[in-house]
């Protein structure tokens, strides 16, 4: 059986979650809109237990749980929905860093492109980005700061925290992409200032297509932001559509399993990094991004002489590995994270990220007979 080593792209859906969405899709048939009858009152209850459980793990309001399509529409929308206050306020600088995920870098450049200022920041080459670096960019015209937590590509955790503690009482938004850390590291969420945050169900085994914005309801923000989406105004008017109550159940029940094994999680996944690391200890690698700030979950590596694809090619029917983020249509770029960390083009091409999970069962011995075999040729 082959192991799945791609959890950071997308993560396998809980047997639980699937048979509770199952039920949904079974036993309740209808609109969460629909106020007249009983069919849409259950689909309502649905949609506020899952909000509900979402705004508990995160300490926010209900009512800042805005439910989307996934993070990339969560990125846009906290982007690019500050477009309209940016323009008639004047406040309309914007800060990024270079390895956010696409969602975020273009639109990003989608404003730059109309005229907007913005200023893209550059790791070091450990794949963190300075949180003095970010705070210095800001000037009394920034409208929105945009950092994610941890780095799809590396796993390195970034200086949120700092970030946000500095802008808290500024008259600046701060949004974070939560995609790979909500679930994971949610006590830290818990603890970090920002205005906006954007989280996606099947990173946590829950299903494709949902996710959600945290919308604070502080220093006005949600009279500034302009809705991508328009129609029926569903979600308090920022994102109209006709809620799909089974997936925003089944994120809810997600969010909630992995809150609970939260501990156990860490403990397991840690275990397997070291089991990897004990296995490739014979072969020449090196790990690209500091471990001293990695998650748990994630490693990526570089083997020395030892192309990655020629390694996805050879490895197959063992393991299902990538080099890189999901977000490129399947095709393959040199991964611009990696190239802005300044790692040089040969060490690109060896990259090989591989994330797991707590019950990831896989023996790592044919990916060392393969890299030593070349390796040693």
């Amino acid at each position: 059986m082959v192991a799945y080593l791609d959890y950071n792209a997308s993560a396998p859906i809980e047997a639980d979650v699937l048979n509770y969405m199952i039920d949904i899709y079974t036993n309740n048939i209808g609109n969460a809109s629909s106020r007249t009858h009983q069919y849409g009152a259950q689909a309502k209850k649905i949609v506020e237990q899952s909000r509900k459980t979402i705004a508990d793990i995160l300490g926010v309001d209900q009512m800042e749980v805005i439910f989307t399509s996934g993070a990339t529409e969560s990125d846009n929308m906290a982007v690019r929905g500050l477009e309209r206050y940016a323009k008639e306020s004047g406040k309309n600088h914007f800060i990024t860093s270079s390895i956010e995920h696409k969602a975020v870098l273009e639109s990003m450049r989608y404003l730059q492109k109309k005229g907007y200022p913005v200023d893209f920041i550059d790791p070091d080459e450990g794949g963190r980005i300075s949180a003095d670096a970010v705070i210095g960019r800001v000037t009394d015209k920034t409208v929105l700061v945009s950092v994610m937590h941890v780095n799809s590509e590396t796993g390195i955790i970034q200086p949120v925290w700092e970030i946000g503690d500095y802008l808290k009482d500024k008259e600046v938004f701060f949004h974070i992409d939560a995609t790979q850390s909500f679930g994971k590291l949610n006590a830290d969420l818990r603890e970090t200032a920002y205005d906006m945050l954007s989280v996606s169900a099947h990173k946590i085994r829950g299903p494709q297509g949902v996710g959600a914005l945290i919308l604070k309801r502080k220093k006005h923000l949600r009279e500034y932001i302009t809705p991508i989406v328009s129609g029926g105004g569903q979600e308090y008017g920022f994102r109209s559509g006709t809620l799909p109550v089974a997936l925003i159940g089944g994120f809810g029940q997600a969010a909630k399993l992995y809150d609970e094994m939260g501990l156990m999680r860490r403990e397991k996944n840690r275990a397997i990094k070291q089991k990897l690391l004990s296995a490739i200890k014979s072969t020449e690698y090196v790990i690209n991004g500091n471990p001293d700030y990695c998650i748990d979950n994630t490693i990526n590596i570089s083997f020395q002489d030892v192309d990655a694809e020629g390694i996805f090619v050879a490895t197959k029917e063992y393991y299902a590995m990538s080099n890189g983020s999901a977000c490129d249509s399947g095709s393959y770029h040199s991964s611009y994270v990696l190239k802005a960390m300044g790692l040089d083009d040969k060490r690109i091409r060896e990259a090989v990220r591989i994330s797991w999970d707590y019950d990831t069962e896989v023996d790592f011995s044919e990916l060392v007979a393969y890299v030593k075999g070349q390796q040693e040729e």
